[in-house]
């Protein structure tokens, strides 16, 4: 291992485990209260998470607390494995997913906000269980490491290393100028966030048990539903799903900038280049949406949508456009209807905005727009350049001049991840996956974003896929969650290097 402080990572992977233990705990009343024999499973599984980290943390006393860039890679990828692995105990402990390999990918889709799913029969799923379901994804969506990084300091550890490995993206934004103070606001705001959304949501019409699960799955942009059908389910409730809209929204914009407005500061907001195209994105695309419905709707959209025109044709189509392309676009998964019953054309579209993503800093997966913003600027300035070889022309966003190394990282990832994907797809079909189905899998893994096409289409689910498929849909979610670079890095060689 060379030069990294293996006492500080272990450690560390205590205390998450601990913390994700102590998760568990409350999914347990859910369980008592609905009089569930899964109860057992689950409180077993959080008291042997705990024990695992008290003797990760205890066993191991560091003799230096400094963090270095390698041992914040690997915190940070250990640390969502270990998630993962201890995550997946309250589903084999209780009996409610007894296959290790359906165990794994329902949680690592949890953990990594995907919300792909191999469950068949959700709404006759126990309430403890479909509880942790969702929490899994709560926990992932701001990432359990920025919540250890406010504690941190307590336990005198710094933890700028691990913010820089969790959030790789191209923001540099900070609310304060201590990294602990910008964890804590950042938790403040997603916590609050998820309460407005259950109060709203209960107050729309969901019972209090489905508001606080989907209030914490859409926060997180993760999808996982307590209903079979997902949002279709409240086709006849508008307000539900213009609730869901709006905070998939502020969950795929920005934290940062959602901080200053809750400030007051709005006029920050919209001076933002990245919120500007990401705003304009899912309006502009929603209304092309919206008129093939209209207009160009396959003749089974009807079926599909199975809902009351409740406020008449048009306002339904409004309504689904926006549902699907916010949906898609923040990488939540959630489904109102099967966009690919409508028109091959409108699939075309859904498949493109799989390799968007929402804004850097959100959490939301994918690309993310502000690499794509910098990507076709610095495009246009090589047309520009062609013509005028001579001329210095740098790469401007918000105002500010982009620096070269930036640029060239954002290329790079896009470039690497548009390989991953490619490779991924073949990959996929030696697994037994037609090709549009593979290129589905592939590409809503990669991004964390659920609903896919072929036969995993949004009416569809991961689960005739075969283990192995399974288990590299997994790693695919995992390193599309932590942006490539800190899960990649690892495979290299002179990452282990001792100088």
């Amino acid at each position: 291992m060379g030069t990294i402080n293996t006492k500080i990572i272990y450690r560390f992977l205590g205390i998450t485990a601990i913390l994700n233990g102590l998760f568990m705990f409350l999914a347990v009343p859910f369980s008592i209260f609905n009089d569930e024999p899964e109860k057992w499973g689950i409180l077993n599984a959080g008291i042997i998470t705990v024990f695992i980290g008290i003797i990760l943390y205890f066993a191991n006393k560091p003799t230096s607390t400094n963090i270095q860039k390698k041992e914040g890679y690997l915190i940070v990828t250990l640390g969502w494995l270990t998630l993962s692995f201890t995550g997946m105990l309250p589903y084999l402990l209780s009996g409610a997913i007894p296959s290790f390999t359906n165990a794994f990918f329902e949680t690592i889709s949890g953990y990594s906000t995907t919300g792909s799913s191999i469950l068949t029969d959700i709404d006759n799923m126990p309430k403890g269980i479909l509880f942790w379901r969702s929490a899994t994804h709560w926990i992932g969506g701001m990432g359990i490491i920025v919540l250890t990084i406010a504690i941190l300091p307590l336990l005198g550890i710094g933890g700028m290393q691990l913010f820089m490995a969790e959030a790789p993206g191209p923001s540099a934004d900070k609310l304060h100028p201590r990294i602990t103070d910008t964890a804590k606001r950042l938790y403040l705001i997603y916590v609050l966030l998820t309460l407005l959304e259950f109060l709203l949501l209960k107050f729309a019409g969901m019972n209090w048990f489905d508001a606080i699960n989907h209030a914490m799955a859409t926060m997180s942009t993760g999808g996982f539903s307590t209903k079979g059908d997902s949002i279709a389910f409240y086709n006849g409730k508008p307000l539900i799903q213009y609730i869901i809209i709006a905070f998939m929204f502020i969950a795929g914009t920005n934290f940062v900038l959602t901080y200053f407005a809750l400030k007051g500061k709005v006029q920050k907001v919209f001076k933002s280049e990245e919120f500007k195209y990401y705003l304009f994105g899912i309006l502009s695309i929603s209304t092309i949406i919206t008129i093939i419905i209209i207009f160009f709707q396959d003749p089974n959209l009807e079926s599909v949508l199975a809902h009351p025109k409740v406020l008449g044709e048009t306002e339904s189509a409004i309504r689904h456009s926006l549902f699907m392309v916010t949906s898609v676009v923040t990488t939540t998964g959630f489904v109102s209807a099967d966009f690919t019953m409508w028109n091959f054309f409108a699939t075309g579209i859904f498949f493109a905005l799989f390799f968007t993503g929402g804004s850097a800093g959100s959490t939301s997966g994918g690309v993310k727009v502000v690499r794509h913003i910098v990507m076709l600027k610095n495009s246009f300035l090589e047309f520009k350049k062609a013509l005028h070889p001579n001329a210095i022309i740098p790469v401007r966003y918000d105002g500010q001049t982009v620096n070269k190394n930036i640029v060239f990282n954002i290329i790079s990832f896009f470039i690497i991840y548009m390989l991953i994907f490619i490779m991924s797809s073949v990959v996929l079909t030696l697994f037994g996956l037609d090709f549009m189905s593979a290129l589905g899998a592939a590409a809503s893994s990669l991004g964390n974003i659920g609903p896919a096409i072929g036969s995993v289409s949004p009416v569809d689910n991961f689960n005739h896929l075969t283990d192995t498929a399974k288990w590299f849909c997994s790693f695919l979610m995992l390193i599309g969650r932590l942006e490539l670079f800190t899960v990649l890095i690892l495979f290299t060689p002179f990452f282990w290097r001792k100088n």
